[in-house]
């Protein structure tokens, strides 16, 4: 349980992308955070494939102080999330007060609205690369990218590195670098 004592908050909205809420809910769940579910609304939201989400509270419920960790999901949800000011609010608050602020996919845009991607080194869905790179963030195409306290990833299909990021960051074991293709050729050049 190398997260025991660890809270999470996962930002939820309808037409979220299921897996990349679910798979960190779980994932960390199951290594031993706290994990509560948070939108605009106390609801129920559903996600781009029909599955729902209940949240716990409304996100001004919360306190960014009482939590190690914010998990954005991306879908169509994070262009709802970002008009919330009391979202952005929130997610800025986790940033500035070094707190774990990790996004995937489209999830992207709520940091860039927050404000908070500026110097940044990060990866998103390939679709909104431009807006992030006119945030003033540094663009790279790879499965996970950790820049201080900031994870991000593509797609679902990256949510393996993306969970292994959050939970390292979290367990205080430093960055999580997955094994690439650059990397791999790089150790074999030292050969």
């Amino acid at each position: 349980m190398e997260l025991k004592g660890k809270k999470v908050l996962i930002l939820a909205d309808d037409m979220y992308e299921d897996m990349e809420l679910w798979y960190p809910k779980i994932r960390l769940t199951e290594a031993g955070a706290t994990v509560k579910v948070a939108g605009v609304e106390k609801r129920t939201y559903h996600g781009k494939h029909g599955y729902p989400v209940e949240a716990d509270d409304k996100i001004s419920a919360y306190n960014p102080k009482d939590f190690d960790c914010v998990v954005i999901p991306g879908g169509y949800a994070p262009d709802r999330m970002r008009r919330s000011k009391s979202l952005l609010d929130f997610v800025k608050k986790m940033h500035d007060g070094n707190k774990v602020v990790a996004s995937i996919c489209h999830a992207a845009w709520v940091p860039i609205s927050a404000g908070i991607v500026k110097g940044k080194t990060m990866t998103c869905f390939y679709a909104i690369k431009d807006d992030l790179v006119n945030a003033g963030a540094k663009y790279v195409d790879q499965s996970v990218v950790v820049d201080g306290n900031i994870v991000s990833s593509r797609t679902p299909d990256d949510l393996p590195d993306f969970c292994k990021a959050i939970i390292s960051l979290l367990a205080g074991k430093g960055e999580y670098r997955p094994v690439t293709t650059e990397a791999m050729e790089e150790a074999e050049a030292h050969l």
